[in-house]
């Protein structure tokens, strides 16, 4: 309960706990005194003190540690004990994001740890955590498209939404400009003076009714700027193929990413291309990305204090009060 109580606790003067070096001053002094008081008393014999303690003698310096527990309550009340509680308020102006991931079958590839849809889900999600004032969308593509979450800054929901996704659920297929499209129709209703798609394929463009370049275009007519990313080593990578009887096995698969055409995309709506080969790369690439697109951000604190110097008044009033009751009735001398 008392350390509930000092939980935070900052004192506004805390230069005045200096004066707590009094108590074991005036402590020392009142002890030095009575041991000088003792040794002046002259006596020619003990027999006239025997068997006369009493409990008063024995408690006779209670009234000294009342008055120095009283003396302690002042200072730290004159210290001003506060409760401290900090109210950070975030503000800012956010852009508008729409991740376009490519959920094909290809995407299954253990090139990336464990594959490179996983890896991508990784990032994704980390990515919408560095940017709490962003307004950001999913969508996903294979051979279609459509919009799995659209924008929102309901970032936790965002980020459950991107660790659901797999693949297998769609047609089969590469469908970038598909993808690109739903993206773009995210966004062209947004007002948000800045508008990013973020692109992740690794493959070549190869089914859906949209053509890449065709959303390349509208892309730059509704000033929404592409990011693309190709993901996948070089050369062969290791894809996951189901057997005839039902078993799966490892087949050699090579390396196919257009990365002509997501370079086009990427340059001409003000965008960059990257080209992810292993987890770092596609972490570093995404981070690269929230370096580009920063958004303003102001955090402003303020402080309220909770004044809690009233105990300890009300104790060394209390102490103070005891002491002399002891002192004038209990512990009182009559002459």
């Amino acid at each position: 309960m008392i350390t509930d109580y000092l939980n935070d606790i900052e004192f506004a003067y805390p230069e005045l706990l200096f004066l707590l070096l009094i108590i074991p001053l005036l402590t020392g002094w009142y002890v030095s005194r009575m041991l000088l008081q003792q040794a002046s008393m002259k006596v020619s014999s003990l027999k006239s003190f025997q068997n006369t303690a009493s409990w008063k003698r024995t408690l006779r310096h209670l009234t000294l540690v009342l008055r120095m527990l009283a003396i302690a309550c002042i200072i730290i009340a004159m210290a001003r004990p506060q409760n401290v509680h900090e109210v950070k308020k975030t503000e800012g102006e956010g852009i508008d994001v729409v991740l376009c991931i490519d959920v094909s079958g290809s995407m299954l590839a253990q090139d990336l740890e464990p594959n490179r849809l996983e890896a991508a889900k990784q990032v994704a999600a980390d990515f919408v955590a560095m940017r709490p004032t962003d307004r950001i969308g999913l969508v996903v593509f294979a051979g279609e498209s459509f919009t799995q979450c659209p924008l929102t800054t309901d970032h936790r929901m965002l980020s459950s939404q991107i660790y659901s996704l797999r693949g297998g659920f769609m047609v089969d297929g590469t469908a970038i400009g598909s993808g690109l499209a739903t993206s773009v129709d995210r966004l062209r209703a947004s007002t948000s003076k800045a508008k990013v798609v973020v692109l992740l394929t690794d493959g070549e463009n190869n089914g859906g009714l949209i053509d890449p370049i065709t959303a390349k275009e509208i892309a730059k007519s509704f000033g929404i700027k592409v990011y693309t990313i190709g993901v996948g080593t070089e050369g062969f990578a290791p894809i996951p193929v189901q057997a005839p009887d039902g078993g799966i096995f490892m087949q050699q698969e090579k390396v196919n990413i257009d990365e002509k055409l997501l370079t086009e995309i990427a340059k001409e709506t003000g965008g960059q291309y990257f080209r992810a080969r292993d987890n770092k790369g596609l972490k570093n690439i995404y981070s690269e990305i929230d370096r580009l697109e920063k958004t303003r951000i102001e955090i402003n604190a303020s402080r309220r204090y909770t004044e809690k110097f009233f105990p300890f008044a009300l104790a060394a009033m209390v102490l103070i009060i005891l002491e002399l009751w002891l002192r004038y009735n209990v512990f009182r001398k009559f002459p």
